[in-house]
């Protein structure tokens, strides 16, 4: 292996669900797990804090974040790009 391969990290794509914080947002990451024993599909959602270093994006966008190192006790994922902005009302 002659260049250096940078790893892989996760990407996860959700929703902005608040942005209150100082260069911190709140994404909820949903998704469809089948059940092991009656193998319908069920929903589960989590919560990811992720950094936002300009404070753009809103809530109601939907943004990927991508893993990262420990930025805070609780954020470790960073914004990496906006996939829809949020339709205002």
């Amino acid at each position: 292996m002659t260049e250096l391969s940078k790893p892989l990290r996760r990407t996860l794509v959700g929703r902005v669900v608040s942005d209150k914080m100082q260069k911190t947002v709140t994404v909820l990451v949903e998704r469809q797990v089948k059940h092991a024993l009656y193998g319908k599909y069920v929903g589960q959602s989590k919560k990811y804090h992720a950094h936002d270093e300009s404070s753009q994006y809103k809530m109601g966008d939907t943004v990927e974040i991508s893993e990262s190192r420990p930025i805070s006790r609780t954020k470790s994922w960073v914004v990496t790009r906006l996939v829809e902005a949020s339709k205002g009302i």
